[in-house]
């Protein structure tokens, strides 16, 4: 069925949701601590990836240390992420995000193109941090950190999506799972305001749902058809999309120095390339 949807369908609806559910998530944040619903986000999902897929089935085929890796990566990265959205503007945060990753490509392949890239994308998070560094240097601790584990999760979510013996979704289930046992020690004592009011479990659930499941399958469906430069290219829509969606829920205004950030970070994510790009799968 997946096999029919165009990548781009599933790439684009990842971008939409992979910062409307955090956008909802900062709303909580005057009632539960940022890690609080951090881990609710995480908890949920594993739920609901557990009641879908049944993932224990698959664990002797998978790459069980990649697995066990993916879990820890988006047990930590969302746990961050959540600290550094509640400091600093979401279109912000996401564009500091992707920084790493043209980073990488640079390196990997010493090109002109890539050098360019990697220009345009510094100068942009330039732009974000000289406007609120000063301000927010902890928010920006915590977003450098979400940006080099960001890196990671493209990385091993990639190997999971094409690897052998399981399904991406699959991979993804169990690296939920294993995610919500790290992030547990964390994250539970914040979640408590949730477990007594029906209404903010709800709306946590909710925020796992939109944040942790609906983008994250969407990611592995077009990770599993699509290059990896082809996937990166088309991730330069989040920084966009995340401003977009910071206005609209959370009526964060970007300043002109922001915007221009967003959109060098936007055309730096856009022009690099990886030092390989396959014409199939990567």
């Amino acid at each position: 069925m997946t096999d029919r949807i165009p990548p781009a369908v599933w790439l684009v609806a990842s971008a939409v949701f992979h910062y409307l559910g955090p956008a909802f998530a900062v709303l909580l944040f005057a009632h539960i601590d940022a890690l609080g619903v951090a881990w609710l986000r995480i908890a949920s999902a594993a739920v609901v990836f557990a009641a879908w897929r049944r993932p224990w089935r698959v664990w002797r085929r998978v790459d069980r240390r990649a697995v066990v890796a993916w879990g820890v990566v988006l047990a930590v990265m969302n746990s961050v992420f959540y600290l550094a959205i509640d400091r600093l503007p979401l279109g912000t945060v996401a564009a500091i995000e992707f920084l790493p990753v043209i980073a990488l490509a640079a390196v990997a392949a010493r090109t002109p193109r890539n050098g360019a890239a990697l220009a345009l994308a510094v100068a942009g998070v330039y732009l974000l941090t000289d406007v609120r560094l000063v301000g927010e240097p902890l928010g920006f601790a915590f977003a450098a950190a979400n940006a080099v584990l960001f890196a990671l999760y493209i990385m091993l979510g990639h190997r999971i999506a094409n690897g052998a013996g399981a399904a991406g979704i699959d991979g993804l289930a169990l690296a939920m799972l294993v995610a919500a046992v790290v992030a547990l020690p964390v994250g539970l004592t914040d979640a408590a305001p949730a477990f007594t009011d029906p209404l903010l479990l709800a709306a946590a659930v909710g925020v796992g749902v939109c944040s942790s499941v609906i983008p994250y399958v969407c990611d592995q469906a077009a990770m599993a058809r699509v290059p990896r430069a082809t996937y990166a290219l088309m991730v330069a829509l989040l920084p966009a999309t995340a401003t977009v969606i910071g206005v609209l829920v959370l009526a964060q205004v970007p300043t002109v120095p922001e915007l221009a950030g967003v959109a060098l970070v936007v055309a730096g994510v856009a022009l690099h390339r990886s030092r390989t790009e396959p014409t199939s799968r990567s």
